[in-house]
């Protein structure tokens, strides 16, 4: 076999458990239980600790972006050992409000700690990590990013069940779980700053099998962030994602909701929720994979089926009150959700170019801030209007939009 093979194998696995770990920004609906104080004096904190989740995904979005702006002034190593200080100090520090936000209700506080700096050591990892371990995968890029965006995908599933029990037993207990969550995160990314670096100057990896003509080795140019942002292609691949970005969060939001609605029982709504993570990561595993077997155009027309379908089936569902096809519905929406993140890795490369790619990599991950309201705004409809199908009615119909500004896509 192959020395550099076997040298960048570990890069890939490391890579891959430590956004596993990182994942844990999504888990904010069970992260967030020591914090409810509903039941307290009849107070209600949701809008309160819905507002963290926000925050926590814009700084996520600001600490990738701060990542690649610095990027070549800074070493991996260095960014990621920066990541696990970040992240240890936060959960670290939300432990120590677990005790004192009952009394003080300082939100604040919570959203410095919990948000800024989660926020900020997470997105900086996630971009450090993708950017640095692609290096090794030149032969490969849509296979080594679904992987990885796969253990952040799934994290969900696997991280935010441990976290679930771990904060319930009574031997543990959330502030003592919180206290281990800096330990594991903290520890994970020092391993990571370790483990994963460029590779050395002159390393010579297999060669790529075209796959057509938009193969990525056919890149012109390398395009600097400012190049990127005056080209067409950039604001359409944006606008595609966003869309795709903001059907898979709303579903996410809703999920458990929309399944008892059509009559499950709590038991199997938490299944189907779990299952949409799931999907979630399989997608980002499978478009990776598409985009290094059938190219660009084939897997964007695949990726903008499964978009369309996705909330269709919800509505479909609703309708027809089908739990069958409820849970049908949330698979896709993960599943389709899965592709936005590794779509947004692979445009970074094959169109912009790789001398640039943490920064441009990040500001196209930026899709996730307008994503990000999209529950707060499919939630709206829902009060509004007393039920989801308006929202998923709208969500199809953008996806629809989509697939137009899909097919509007060329490279620059």
């Amino acid at each position: 076999m192959d020395n550099t093979k076997l040298v960048r194998w570990p890069k890939l696995v490391t890579g891959f458990i430590a956004l596993l770990f990182a994942g844990i920004i999504y888990a904010w609906s069970i992260t967030k239980t020591p914090f409810m104080l509903l039941g307290d004096g009849g107070l209600d904190n949701s809008a309160q600790l819905g507002l963290n989740y926000t925050f926590s995904i814009i700084f996520f979005c600001i600490g990738g972006f701060c990542s690649g702006l610095i990027s070549k002034q800074t070493t991996p190593r260095l960014r990621l050992v920066l990541c696990a200080l970040l992240i240890f100090s936060s959960f670290f520090t939300s432990s120590l409000q677990i005790v004192t936000l009952p009394f003080t209700r300082n939100y604040f506080l919570l959203y410095m700690a919990y948000s800024m700096l989660g926020g900020l050591g997470i997105g900086m990892a996630y971009v450090t990590l993708i950017s640095t371990v692609n290096m090794w995968y030149p032969d490969k890029r849509g296979f080594a990013s679904g992987i990885m965006m796969m253990g952040f995908g799934v994290s969900l599933l696997i991280i935010g069940s441990i976290v679930d029990v771990m904060g319930k037993s009574e031997a543990i207990g959330w502030r003592s779980t919180y206290v281990i969550i800096s330990i594991a995160l903290g520890v994970v990314f020092l391993i990571a700053a370790i483990v994963v670096k460029p590779p050395p100057r002159g390393t010579v990896f297999p060669e790529s099998k075209p796959v057509g003509e938009d193969d990525p080795d056919s890149v012109v140019r390398d395009f600097t962030a400012l190049d990127m942002i005056k080209r067409p292609s950039f604001y359409l691949i944006f606008i595609y994602i966003m869309i795709l970005a903001m059907s898979g969060s709303a579903a996410i939001s809703f999920a458990k909701d929309i399944i008892l609605d059509v009559g499950a029982a709590e038991s199997i709504a938490v299944v189907a929720v779990g299952g949409l993570g799931l999907f979630n990561g399989l997608g980002r595993l499978a478009s990776g994979w598409l985009f290094d077997k059938l190219g660009i155009k084939q897997t964007q027309l695949i990726s903008s089926a499964a978009a369309i379908l996705a909330p269709l089936t919800v509505v479909m569902a609703i309708t027809a009150n089908s739990l069958i096809l409820g849970i049908a519905g949330l698979c896709l929406c993960g599943f389709s959700y899965g592709f936005a993140p590794t779509t947004c890795s692979v445009f970074a490369a094959k169109f912009y170019g790789l001398r640039n790619f943490s920064l441009n990599f990040s500001i196209i991950s930026l899709i996730l801030l307008p994503a990000a309201f999209a529950a707060t705004i499919a939630g709206s409809i829902k009060t509004a209007t007393g039920g989801f199908m308006p929202a998923f009615i709208v969500l199809t119909a953008l996806t629809a939009i989509g697939f137009f500004v899909n097919l509007a896509i060329r490279k620059p």
